[in-house]
C-alpha cells in the first residue's frame, strides 16, 4: 500500500513540476516547436516517467538535477534566439516559397523533401482545390503551410504579400531581387528617410511600394 502511495504521489509531484518548467520556458503552440523545444520536453517527460517508476531505486535529486539543466539550458537558448537571427535559422529554420507568383518551385521542394501530394493535402486543409488559384504558398518553420489566393488574375500580384528586406537589423539579401533592388539602393532610401543605422531597424518590409519601418525597443 504504501509503495502505490510513493508513486501516487510521486507521479502528482512531476505532473505540477512539468508544468511550472513549461510554463518558464514560455508559451509555444505545438506546431511551433523548434527542434531544441521537442528534445528538450521529450528528455523532460522520459527523466520525469524515470522518477515515477524507479522511485525507491532512484533519489528524486537525481531526477531533478538533469530536469532543471535542461530547463536553463532551454532558457539561455531562447535568450540566445531572441537576439540572433542567424541562431535562429539554424535552430528553426527558415521560411521557404514553394509557390512563387502562380509558379512552383520545385527545387524548393527537393530541399525541404516536400512533395506534391504533401502540397495538395496542406492546400486541401485550407479549402483551396487549384493550385492555379495560389500566388503565393510560403512553407513555414514550423512546417504549416501559408497560403495567399490570388485576388485578379489579370492583374500584376507584385507587392501583394510583405516582403522583409531587414530582420533584427540585417538586410535579407536574397529578398532585395524580389523587389527590384539593390542594397546600396536601400540603404539610401532609408537615409532619405532618416534612418542611418541599419542595425537599429527591427524590421523593414516593402509592400504596395511602401516601407514599413520598426525601430528596435521602439516604444
Amino acid at each position: 500500500m504504501e509503495e502505490y502511495l510513493i508513486i501516487t504521489m510521486r507521479t502528482l509531484f512531476f505532473y505540477v513540476l512539468i508544468i511550472a518548467i513549461f510554463r518558464l520556458m514560455g508559451k509555444r503552440e505545438i506546431g511551433e516547436l523548434s527542434v531544441l523545444d521537442l528534445v528538450v520536453f521529450i528528455m523532460i517527460a522520459e527523466l520525469a516517467v524515470v522518477g515515477i517508476e524507479n522511485g525507491a531505486e532512484t533519489k528524486i535529486l537525481h531526477t531533478l538535477l538533469p530536469m532543471g539543466i535542461l530547463m536553463l539550458v532551454q532558457i539561455v537558448l531562447a535568450q540566445i534566439s531572441l537576439k540572433s537571427k542567424r541562431f535562429r535559422d539554424l535552430v528553426d529554420g527558415q521560411p521557404i516559397v514553394i509557390i512563387n507568383r502562380g509558379k512552383i518551385d520545385e527545387h524548393a521542394m527537393r530541399q525541404q523533401r516536400y512533395n506534391f501530394d504533401d502540397l495538395l493535402l496542406q492546400l486541401r486543409e485550407k479549402d483551396i482545390r487549384n493550385i492555379a488559384d495560389v500566388e503565393f504558398a510560403i512553407l513555414e518553420a514550423s512546417g504549416k503551410l501559408s497560403v495567399f489566393e490570388k485576388k485578379h488574375r489579370d492583374i500584376e500580384p507584385r507587392g501583394d504579400m510583405t516582403i522583409p528586406l531587414i530582420i533584427d537589423g540585417e538586410i535579407q539579401e536574397g529578398n532585395l531581387e524580389r523587389v527590384h533592388k539593390t542594397n546600396l539602393g536601400l540603404r539610401q532610401d532609408l537615409r532619405e528617410r532618416g534612418y542611418r543605422d541599419i542595425k537599429q531597424i527591427s524590421f523593414c518590409s516593402f509592400e504596395h511600394g511602401k516601407y514599413f519601418i520598426d525601430l528596435k525597443d521602439e516604444k
